[in-house]
């Protein structure tokens, strides 16, 4: 009896350590691969080990061996496994979770949307718990250049994206909507370097919101979620505070669609560093 029960411990070990083994491939071989030796020294085993871990994951095709050069790689299998994947996700029940954590987080109205050039289009909302709420539904399109949720998917598109926008027209929404494109290509380069983008009432007169993208497996921004609420409790210093964790919560998001984008180190800004403007002062009409 005490064999049979440590033989199934022992094939579990077996698998954690043929799964680092193909851990290691995908994140360290590149063109050529990644050699026999360097897996077996990064995951301190002997060589012998690592071939007899991997050769049931060249059986099942998720490894390759060069014949030539002994060099790894990723096998055709585990393209299968991640088209697989990606082909059961949706993104508003991947978001559903984080976006309740972040709404809990922030305890302002948080909102999930996909782009469709040249608008966002709203696809889930988690209501603050506040009397007022936001006018915003379901199911509401709206141009991507005057919401942040818009800006933070602008920010990480390339140059053509931008003037599909321009193209369709900027109209102003409040006195404080960005209409000129030299101004909303430069509050875009600041959103990449924030992390974060902010819609200053710029859509609503009395809102501001803080939005962050959502990248799927190409790494390319394909959605986005914000926190948005009244001017009076969302004061530029909140609005510093709930942008990282905006940034993050789309970040996880990322992650489960498939992004390898990393989460970004924050210095930390001792609490009488008070040389930060108001974030959106550039944006005054």
């Amino acid at each position: 009896m005490t064999t049979d029960q440590a033989k199934p411990r022992n094939q579990s070990s077996s698998l954690r350590r043929a799964l680092a083994v193909l851990d290691h491939v995908r994140d360290h071989a590149g063109a050529r691969g990644v050699s026999l030796t360097r897996i077996a020294d990064d995951l301190d085993v002997s060589k012998s080990t690592v071939l007899r871990l991997a050769q049931p994951l060249i059986d099942g095709d998720l490894l390759a061996r060069d014949r030539e050069t002994g060099w790894f790689r990723l096998g055709h299998g585990a393209l299968r496994l991640g088209q697989a994947y990606l082909s059961t996700l949706d993104m508003r029940s991947v978001a559903a979770d984080p976006l309740r954590r972040l709404q809990h987080l922030a305890g302002e109205t948080c909102h999930l949307v996909v782009y469709e050039a040249p608008d966002v289009v709203y696809i889930d909302k988690v209501e603050n718990e506040h009397n007022v709420r936001m006018a915003s539904r379901v199911g509401l399109r709206m141009p991507a250049y005057r919401t942040a949720v818009g800006k933070a998917v602008l920010a990480w598109l390339g140059e053509d994206d931008l003037q599909r926008v321009v193209a369709a027209g900027m109209p102003a929404r409040t006195e404080r909507t960005i209409i000129d494109p030299a101004r909303l290509a430069a509050e875009l380069e600041r959103v990449r370097l924030t992390g974060y983008a902010v819609d200053d009432r710029e859509n609503e007169p009395e809102v501001r919101c803080v939005a962050a993208p959502i990248f799927d497996h190409t790494d390319r921004p394909v959605g986005a979620l914000s926190v948005s609420g009244l001017t009076s409790r969302m004061t530029p210093a909140r609005v510093r505070e709930v942008g990282p964790m905006v940034e993050r919560a789309g970040l996880e998001i990322s992650r489960v669609l498939g992004s390898s984008r990393p989460f970004r180190r924050r210095p930390d800004r001792p609490r009488h560093d008070t040389s930060r403007h108001d974030p959106q002062e550039g944006n005054q009409p």
